[in-house]
């Protein structure tokens, strides 16, 4: 018993061992925005991985870093009152260009926390990390993690952790998971309405991701699916978040070189932001509430999305089946047009839309096929003419809900369709509207 009783004792200092926490004080971090404490947390994170892992405490305080690179087995904690501002000078972020091999031909990036094959990450605790992203201001138009510092990315890591933290003011996208396996985000609260392409969240040719109990607050998307490699964005539950957007709330696309599989989205409350006082992309109340889109090959399939309530947004629900045929390295040819079936919208109530109408549309020979709209109300401001459908198909151009004005239908416009099933869906409008509840062409 007395020997048993002594290793129990020894295992338990062996899991307090490895489990130490590194302070960042102790490394000279200084809880002064006039100073940068970037040398002071990197060492801290490297000391602790080396070791086998443990945590790296952000104490109270205000603290200024440039880019800073997590690794296996560290567990960054910001505690309450702590808040980590990224510098307003791109001269601190460092250039960093992925090993994954599918983005073999990807520039260099900058981001202020970065990871790169990393296993056991977590970033954690009731503090706030600020990216400070107005101050970098857009040179061109795809800019992003160039001049303009995404906050967190993510690529090729396993087993990553983000919960409970704040995150504020990102230079573009706030937080870009790319290829990752096994990714938890949970309680986290998010606010990036400070720049451009200031999208709340992206999840990109990600396997086997939890997201639940997000507050988002986004000038861009929200809640956003990519595949921007051949590695489709696959089993992936998302629930009980709550977004506001002047884009898409909720998106799969716009990137889908691999593609979509095996996607529930459920319980999201969409909603207006509270402040309207800044907008870069979208309207005031939002483009769409639901995106569903296939535009550069690839595959969808198997995605449910359901108990959605929206208040606002122009189109609220828009699947689009397109060829623009973006590759993700310069010159890959994309000789596709890839596939999109196997689709459940349910449970959706949708209030204050504008007039615009829902649209379902694939290209002649390439239809949409095998979607349903079960138990959906929109209620939108109506008052609309009866509108031909447009004769332009714009295959190549960039998808969004709003891409044909005001459309034939008041409910859904349906075109290049197959197996398209609607099911107790009802459209009510303010104001009288001449257009017909449902359109269809080549659509059966």
């Amino acid at each position: 018993m007395r020997l048993k009783f002594l290793a129990l004792l020894c295992c338990l200092a062996l899991q307090q061992a490895a489990a130490r926490d590194y302070n960042i004080i102790d490394y000279g971090a200084a809880p002064d925005t006039t100073r940068l404490s970037t040398q002071a947390l990197q060492r801290a994170i490297d000391d602790c991985s080396a070791a086998g892992g443990g945590r790296v405490v952000v104490p109270a305080g205000s603290f200024k870093t440039g880019t800073i690179v997590l690794k296996s087995n560290v567990n960054l904690h910001l505690e309450h009152g702590a808040t980590l501002y990224g510098s307003r000078n791109l001269a601190d972020y460092r250039r960093l260009k992925p090993n994954y091999l599918s983005l073999r031909t990807q520039t260099e990036t900058i981001q202020l926390i970065y990871a790169d094959g990393a296993e056991n990450v977590v970033i954690d605790g009731y503090g706030t990390i600020d990216g400070r992203g107005s101050a970098f201001k857009k040179l061109s138009w795809n800019d992003e993690g160039i001049t303009r510092p995404h906050l967190l990315r993510f690529i090729a890591c396993r087993d990553v952790t983000v919960k409970d933290i704040t995150l504020r003011n990102s230079g573009c996208w706030m937080q870009h998971y790319l290829a990752c396996d096994r990714l938890r985000i949970s309680g986290i609260k998010v606010f990036n309405r400070n720049n451009f392409n200031n999208d709340a969240l992206d999840i990109d040719g990600c396997h086997d991701v939890v997201v639940s109990g997000m507050i988002a607050d986004s000038d861009d998307d929200g809640i956003t699916l990519k595949s921007t490699s051949p590695r489709l964005c696959e089993n992936v539950a998302i629930t009980g978040c709550v977004i506001s957007s002047h884009c898409n709330a909720i998106k799969l696309g716009t990137e889908t070189n691999g593609g979509f599989r095996n996607i529930n989205i459920s319980g999201i409350v969409i909603k207006p932001s509270a402040d309207q006082s800044t907008q870069f992309f979208g309207k005031p109340r939002g483009i769409s509430a639901i995106s569903v889109e296939m535009v550069d090959g690839g595959v969808l399939e198997n995605v449910a999305i359901t108990n959605v309530v929206a208040e606002g947004t122009e189109s609220p629900i828009f699947v689009r089946l397109a060829n623009r045929a973006r590759g993700y390295y310069e010159g890959q040819r994309i000789d596709s047009v890839g596939s999109l079936r196997g689709v459940t919208i349910s449970n959706v109530r949708v209030t204050g839309a504008g007039p615009t109408g829902c649209s379902i549309t694939g290209l002649p020979g390439h239809p949409v096929r095998d979607v349903v709209l079960r138990d959906i109300i929109i209620e939108h401001a109506g008052g609309c003419r009866e509108v031909p459908p447009t004769p332009d198909e714009k295959p190549a151009e960039y998808p969004e809900a709003t891409m044909w004005g005001l459309l034939p239908a008041k409910g859904f416009f349906i075109r290049h369709a197959r197996g398209v099933e609607l099911d107790n869906v009802t459209v009510r409008t303010a104001a009288p509207d001449a257009r017909p509840k449902v359109v269809r062409v080549d659509a059966r």
